[in-house]
């Protein structure tokens, strides 16, 4: 059984934060939560996080400044920022994707995050194919 993707969300809202929590594990994701920017930094820090899946509006620190620092630490770290802000939205951000909170469906989110995990993870190698040498077969011509 392969393990499980860690998927890292943040959101200052609890009810979104456990809707997403609950969507994620069903689809076979293990996710851990934090309530704050400062909180998905000490979270993050202690390893094995595959995808950040951050708000954008949240008190103190951003979603778009805890991707940045984020991304310094770990650049190959997928990340996705949604928010109902669309105007406060920099292109700048380092961020991945960006997704406006209740524009899309929830399938378009589980399919992002299921292609930006594939590109982190790269292409697949084949499977080793095993060769087995065939006999050349002989035919008997009967000579008369």
């Amino acid at each position: 059984m392969r393990p499980k993707k860690v998927i890292l969300c943040i959101d200052d809202s609890e009810q979104s934060l456990s809707i997403r929590k609950f969507m994620l594990e069903t689809r076979g994701y293990r996710v851990l939560s934090a309530a704050s920017g400062r909180e998905a930094l000490d979270v993050f820090q202690q390893g094995s996080i595959d995808l950040v899946l951050t708000d954008l509006v949240m008190p103190e620190m951003d979603g778009a400044e805890v991707i940045r620092v984020l991304k310094q630490l770990s650049p190959e770290t997928p990340m996705i920022l949604i928010s109902g802000k669309v105007k406060l939205y920099d292109k700048d951000t380092q961020a991945d994707v960006f997704l406006p909170k209740g524009t899309y469906p929830a399938v378009e989110l589980l399919e992002k995050i299921r292609l930006l995990l594939i590109k982190k993870r790269g292409p697949r190698k084949a499977a080793p194919v095993n060769l087995v040498q065939q006999q050349p077969q002989t035919q008997l011509m009967e000579i008369r």
